[in-house]
């Protein structure tokens, strides 16, 4: 009876072990990805869009990040949120064929890309990641698809190409291209900026900081009210043991 109950103990623990195993494995290509979270995804508004970045390279680092922008729909404000250790370059050059904006104005000029470059020390190494932020405005109207194809440059000369389309419905590519899709704006929401609009781009590079600090200003004051609490806990222990003493 024992040794049935430790061979089901054994086999339990091994299939335990294989499934978590598959599982670490499935989630570890999935999360191998350069992926782009946005801020903000409403038609004709700004956004902060962040780029995380994973290294996969098991002789080297990640020293330089290229993303495609659009050119079909270009942006027309484009700003960098700074990465110590990484300089950032907007590229800006002709667009391939002219685009007319929703005001009537015709584009033949737009920024084309953004490059990242890891100074000396600050490259990703292997199992680590960095994220890259850029304010961009105005996104196309609700329903596009915002395709930013990557390229991921390593120190032994590897470049990966991340510039493949995923169609829904369809088995995901090797190499997906991060991509987001635009929605519409709803009640409340200031999408279409008017003269906000540089205020607008301001506020979608800062969000991540303003974030920052109120919790960190939460945090130091949660701090504070736990050591006034500490030192009135030792007053009132303090007190205690001198009646106690009195007594005595």
């Amino acid at each position: 009876m024992t040794t049935s109950l430790s061979q089901r103990a054994l086999t339990t623990g091994a299939v335990a072990l294989t499934t978590a195993g598959l599982m670490a494995l499935g989630l570890g290509a999935a999360s191998a990805h350069i992926t782009v979270a946005p801020a903000s995804t409403t038609e004709n508004g700004y956004s902060q869009l962040t780029f995380s970045v994973p290294s996969e390279s098991e002789s080297a680092a990640t020293n330089k990040l290229e993303v495609q922008l659009p050119t079909g729909q270009p942006f027309t404000s484009v700003r960098v949120k700074p990465v110590e250790g990484w300089t950032a370059e907007v590229v800006s050059g002709a667009l391939p064929a002219p685009v007319t904006t929703a005001d009537g104005a015709t584009l033949t000029e737009a920024p084309l890309s953004v490059v990242w470059t890891a100074e000396p020390g600050s490259e990703i190494s292997r199992q680590e990641y960095q994220t890259f932020s850029i304010s961009v405005g105005r996104l196309p109207e609700a329903g596009s698809t915002v395709l930013l194809p990557a390229t991921q440059s390593y120190t032994d000369g590897e470049v990966v190409e991340w510039n493949q389309e995923t169609v829904e419905g369809a088995e995901e590519p090797e190499k997906p291209a991060p991509s987001f899709v635009t929605t519409a704006a709803v009640d409340g929401d200031d999408a279409h900026g008017g003269a906000h609009g540089t205020a607008e781009t301001a506020e979608a590079i800062d969000a991540e900081q303003t974030a920052s600090s109120t919790e960190s200003g939460t945090t130091s004051a949660v701090g504070w009210a736990g050591l006034v609490a500490g030192l009135l806990g030792l007053a009132a222990g303090l007190t205690a043991l001198a009646r106690t003493r009195r007594r005595a």
